[in-house]
């Protein structure tokens, strides 16, 4: 049996692995969790492990190291390549694996990388990485002659994604990779598809040398945004590091964020299935509840994380759902997870498919004027218990700076959501950082400025000063 490794407990995140390399994280580490992860999956009856690598310079050796813990465990291991995180989830359905494995860092900076799992169907997150890491520190090992081979499925994703493009319109479109793992796949994508297509930032570079590669970051959009107006592209797409997130801008270059994404990709889903639940996080505008009640739909706020969505979209059967940072989730025609590459071909699909451009889409949507999300300071061992401080003190009836006459409704569901005739305001705690979230949208500035009062109220009698909102 192999000895203890001792892993820096920083990298056992919420949603998965992720460290730098080098100084938190590295090959034995990852060898390790190989093991460890096989033997919990063997435990439950399984043994087929899909294997995925994402563009950064550190992502083949560790990949290799992944693969040598999972053989020693007893596992039969298929690797699948370098690629986005998507085409990896979609290897487990075609290669009919128990789990998958993928070595990413997501849109981190260079020097980290990480493991996104999933095991047995369903995402592998919270306490199942808190259970891996006391199996590593134990050394308790399954132990077999396991094997691996190269199985590659790129050309059946490509096709894959390709299947579910309609529409008669030929669109000019930009597409930036952010020199990230998606950027082969968009290259073969293209070809396939009609129209006139402009690739930036295509060559897959672990160092990233154009822009981080975050596309909820606006910034990292810029070089998006020349293209489309040098051009004249219908709209731009950009994507993150892995490919699992998606940021888009219509042809006047302003940039659609997650809940407005998500809005317009469930307007032919709800015509096709009125009544349909669509789900979006706690962090969603009103704009999300208005939009799917006017198209017939119902919809459903849910905690924020990729790995809870992904379970509430499959406990409900819903055929979408996503989330302020991006992630889309199409259970309608696909497969229930995040897939950045996809929903930008489904997109299209709708504007290829219609009369009405991406920007008079987005013009005919209601308007409210918000804060961005806030993420300031707070020690690990205080941020939850301020949120359970502000929600206790209001769904006890202590109406402080929440306004003598106005009704609110509290949703604790992922923090603290405090809806008003005003609008709604958010606060919750980072399952990943030392860091308290808060946002505020209204109709109006002066419903905004009341909202952020009374956040300010909340936060000073639980001893925090608030920040610049």
């Amino acid at each position: 049996m192999t000895g203890p490794v001792i892993l820096d407990p920083t990298i056992l995140r919420e949603y998965d692995i992720r460290g730098i390399v080098g100084e938190t994280l590295n090959a034995p580490d990852v060898r390790a969790i190989g093991q460890a992860f096989a033997s919990q999956l063997i435990a439950e009856g399984g043994r087929r492990v899909a294997v995925g690598y994402d563009g950064r310079l550190s992502s083949p050796a560790l990949e290799a190291a992944v693969v040598d813990g999972l053989v020693a465990a007893g596992a039969q291991v298929f690797r699948v390549g370098r690629g986005p995180s998507p085409m990896l989830y979609f290897a487990t359905h075609h290669l009919e694996t128990d789990a998958g494995l993928m070595i990413t860092g997501s849109h981190n900076p260079p020097d980290y990388n990480g493991i996104k799992m999933t095991m047995l169907g369903r995402a592998f997150f919270g306490p199942d990485i808190q259970d891996l890491g006391r199996r590593i520190a134990a050394a308790d090992y399954q132990t077999g002659e396991g094997q691996s081979e190269h199985a590659p499925v790129f050309d059946a994703y490509v096709d894959r994604l390709a299947e579910d493009f309609s529409g008669a319109r030929n669109l000019h479109v930009a597409w930036d990779p952010g020199n990230g793992a998606a950027g082969e796949v968009i290259e073969s994508l293209i070809k396939r598809l009609p129209g006139r297509h402009t690739v930036i930032n295509g060559e897959i570079d672990g160092l990233f040398p154009n822009h981080h590669p975050d596309p909820t970051v606006e910034e990292n959009l810029d070089q998006l945004k020349a293209l489309v107006a040098a051009e004249g592209c219908d709209l731009g797409l950009g994507f993150d590091g892995d490919g699992d997130r998606i940021g888009v801008i219509d042809g006047q270059g302003r940039v659609l964020w997650g809940d407005q994404i998500l809005v317009i990709l469930a307007r032919p889903i709800l015509a096709e299935l009125p009544g349909a639940t669509i789900i979006a996080d706690v962090k969603a505008s009103r704009l999300f509840q208005d939009e799917i009640l006017r198209l017939g739909g119902n919809p459903l706020i849910w905690k924020t994380g990729h790995s809870h969505l992904k379970m509430k979209l499959a406990e409900t059967g819903a055929p979408l759902a996503g989330e302020m940072s991006a992630h889309i989730f199409f259970k309608h025609r696909y497969y229930g997870y995040d897939d950045a590459v996809y929903s930008a071909v489904r997109l299209l699909s709708i504007i290829a498919g219609g009369r009405e451009s991406l920007a008079d889409i987005r013009d005919s949507l209601p308007s409210y004027v918000n804060t961005p999300e806030i993420r300031f300071d707070c020690a690990e061992d205080r941020k939850f218990v301020v949120v359970d401080e502000v929600r206790d003190r209001l769904t006890n009836g202590q109406r402080d700076g929440q306004g003598e006459g106005d009704s609110y409704e509290v949703n604790d569901i992922d923090g603290v959501r405090v809806e008003n005739d005003d609008g709604w305001w958010l606060l919750r705690a980072s399952n990943t950082q030392a860091v308290l979230v808060a946002r505020c949208e209204s109709t109006n500035d002066a419903g905004l400025a009341r909202l952020k009062a009374a956040l300010e109220t909340q936060l000073r009698l639980s001893g925090i000063e608030p920040p610049a909102f």
